[in-house]
């Protein structure tokens, strides 16, 4: 797992700094997943370590969420032989104007892949396409948890997270390889503590 932490961290997948969040919040840790589509031999290798953590787990599909998530899902379709489906962002107002992309039928179980959760905000969004269109939904597989609520908010409604590894393992493991200070990773960690979504 530590070779995992280094290669993601020397990708740029996570970050150091002063980052302003989606939500307006100023954090020092940037977790970016979308580089990797240029790196192909670490996709691979964050689909294997995704497919070792579901592999109890009872699917027909794998619903990856747009954008992030599609490489992640694509990759774990390729590394499980599971066949993908994604909902859209947005539907479109030519073609099909489907909300889901590929086939499924009504009354499968679909495993919604995403990069990283935060709140779970995105998540819950995302799935109640897959659901209106007939599909189940219990699970949800990530990379990374940044241990912010994410986890409580989707178990509240009825969802349980399957994650490869949790913001504070990161950090733990990257002190350990000499990638950042020992002050770096205890900032981090007050920040995730300071900033909770959810039940408090």
């Amino acid at each position: 797992m530590e070779e995992f932490f280094s290669r993601l961290y020397d990708a740029g997948c996570i970050k150091f700094g002063e980052f302003r969040l989606k939500s307006g919040i100023l954090s020092p840790v940037y977790v970016d997943f979308r580089v990797l589509v240029s790196h192909p031999d670490l996709l691979a290798l964050a689909a294997r370590h995704l497919a070792e953590k579901i592999k109890s787990l009872n699917f027909d599909r794998i619903a990856a969420l747009p954008y992030a998530g599609l490489p992640i899902g694509v990759a774990l379709s390729l590394e499980t032989g599971k066949p993908m489906i994604y909902p859209r962002k947005e539907s479109k107002d030519y073609g099909t104007a489907k909300l889901i992309e590929g086939e499924f039928r009504s009354g499968e179980r679909a495993l919604v892949v995403d990069d990283v959760i935060t709140d779970g905000g995105a998540k819950l969004e995302a799935i109640k396409p897959l659901k209106d269109a007939g599909l189940n939904v219990e699970d949800v597989a990530i990379i990374l948890d940044r241990e912010q609520g994410g986890r409580e908010i989707l178990a509240d409604a009825g969802y349980t997270l399957h994650s490869v590894t949790t913001l504070s393992d990161a950090l733990s493991a990257l002190v350990k390889l000499g990638k950042i200070s020992d002050d770096i990773r205890q900032e981090t960690i007050a920040f995730i503590k300071a900033n909770q979504f959810g039940r408090h």
